[in-house]
């Protein structure tokens, strides 16, 4: 009597040329992981990775361009950026590409670890939404290019500077042709 179920090996899907994953994977983490396990690592040692994770400069990188240098992801994609400061001694970042600007819109979200036995949540980030526009301020065209920033707060914020400047950005665009997270 032989065996109808046989063990079949999981196929394996090539992401973006770079990672292997199994059919149905999706790299989702929430806000809370991405400070806890991605942000801060990163800010701590700048030598951290994340395979799910590329790296890029938005000062050089068009929207359109970043489903490119992605690492993973079919409509959200993550990556690790350093913020630049507008003005050397300024608090603003400069948002600015070639062909237009990321604006903030809305107000920032404090993102909470939550603890066993801790009556309080703690503040460990903030997270910021941005839309890219096309053009320069304030005559901007807005796109449907959306996304979202990340910064530490609270007592994982290094005290140097290098703690704001480095942040982790997932964009999603609202447009199937133009998908970025």
């Amino acid at each position: 009597m032989g065996d109808q179920h046989q063990q079949q090996e999981p196929q394996v899907m090539h992401v973006s040329g770079s990672l292997e994953m199994p059919p149905g994977f999706r790299f989702n983490p929430s806000d809370e992981e991405i400070i806890t396990f991605y942000l801060t690592p990163k800010v701590q040692q700048r030598s951290f990775t994340c395979a799910a994770m590329g790296e890029v400069d938005l000062k050089r990188t068009e929207p359109w361009e970043l489903p490119g240098k992605a690492n993973i992801g079919e409509k959200d994609w993550y990556f690790f950026c350093q913020m630049d400061r507008k003005y050397q001694k300024g608090s603003r970042m400069n948002r600015a590409t070639k062909d237009g600007f990321w604006k903030a819109t809305g107000k920032d979200k404090e993102i909470y670890r939550v603890t066993t036995g801790v009556a309080l949540p703690e503040l460990i980030g903030m997270k910021k939404t941005l839309v890219f526009y096309t053009g320069r301020a304030p005559r901007g065209q807005k796109t449907s290019w959306i996304m979202h920033e990340y910064r530490l707060e609270g007592d994982d914020k290094l005290p140097y500077p290098a703690a704001n400047s480095i942040s982790t950005a997932t964009m999603k665009s609202s447009s199937a042709s133009k998908v970025v997270h």
